[in-house]
């Protein structure tokens, strides 16, 4: 057995050195040569064998290269994902930006109609202050020129009245807080009462005169208080949804859905001069209109040529005996 051995051994060697012979001859040596034959059977004989050691190599000399590329790969993966960041951020960047620029013009266009006189700010925290249940935050106070029972509207209409102010911000009483009133007139009428704020449910209207006609789809503005505080004329408070009877009551109840989204708040002005005449309801938005009635079209088609007419009644058959 160790002669076997020692014999196999010895022809492997002999093949190996053989094979690197050829293959340095083959290198030296252009064109077709004499080896050319021995060289195609040593190819035979030894490529499998080359094959296979260049599989097992092939996944190893991978990895090495994957774990020398690794690091430059998480590098590129980071910057494509910090770069995705920033994108979104401009996103919406861009988007909180047109937003308050809509919101900006609509203030602007409630100040320029009502003639108001205004100090914009942000709404900078929203909480419950003291015995106030639904207030907000904003960022100017008696620097700008704002006082308590100031008038606050943002694009849409009445917001509240200042209850607090500081030399930099300001405490904003919402009017839909249960604690608020404020006095209304209906659109176009001389009708007046006030509302009360009811939180997350719809506000609540009271009229003065029990008999005054209204309905749902009536508007408010706000009927204005003596010295214009807290409340200036002719800011739009809400629409009316529905009306209670109060039979024997001096007054008439309804419910109001406000203007303003309470739960969207960002942009905001105290009005901190009134105007120098009631607006009236100029500030209100144009109602909407009315949609079209359907126009029902009936097609009349006319026979066909030479097809008999019957103009009087049919005629009954005479029975034959």
């Amino acid at each position: 057995m160790r002669r076997e051995s020692r014999r196999t051994r010895l022809i492997l060697a002999l093949l190996v050195l053989t094979a690197f012979t050829l293959i340095s001859l083959d290198y030296q040596q252009t064109g077709r040569t004499p080896l050319h034959g021995l060289r195609n059977v040593a190819s035979a004989v030894f490529g499998p064998i080359e094959r296979a050691a260049a599989s097992a190599v092939r996944p190893v000399t991978g990895f090495l290269s994957g774990v020398s590329h690794l690091g430059e790969q998480n590098r590129r993966i980071a910057a494509l994902q910090a770069e995705i960041d920033k994108l979104r951020l401009d996103n919406r960047t861009s988007e909180l930006a047109r937003n308050r620029a809509n919101e900006l013009d609509a203030l602007l266009r409630v100040a320029s109609v009502g003639q108001y006189t205004i100090i914009p700010a942000r709404v900078v925290s929203i909480g419950p202050a003291q015995d106030f249940a639904w207030v907000v935050t904003i960022d100017a106070g008696s620097r700008d020129g704002i006082a308590v029972d100031m008038t606050v509207i943002n694009g849409d209409g009445l917001v509240g009245r200042t209850v607090q102010v500081g030399p930099w911000t300001s405490t904003v009483l919402l009017a839909i807080d249960p604690s608020f009133k404020a006095g209304i007139r209906l659109e176009k009428t001389m009708d007046i009462g006030y509302v009360s704020g009811e939180g997350s449910a719809p506000m609540q209207l009271a009229l003065l005169n029990g008999l005054a006609p209204i309905n749902p789809g009536d508007r408010l503005v706000t009927q204005g208080s003596v010295g214009d505080r807290p409340f200036v004329p002719g800011v739009p408070v809400g629409t009316v949804v529905a009306v209670r009877a109060t039979p024997g009551s001096p007054t008439k109840t309804a419910t109001v859905t406000p203007f303003v989204d309470f739960t969207r708040l960002d942009l905001v002005a105290v009005v901190v001069q009134p105007p120098r005449t009631d607006p009236r309801d100029a500030v209100l938005p144009p109602p909407p209109k009315p949609k079209p009635t359907p126009t029902v079209t009936v097609t009349v088609t006319a026979p066909p040529p030479g097809t008999p007419v019957q103009t009087g009644p049919t005629p009954t058959p005479t029975p034959t005996h």
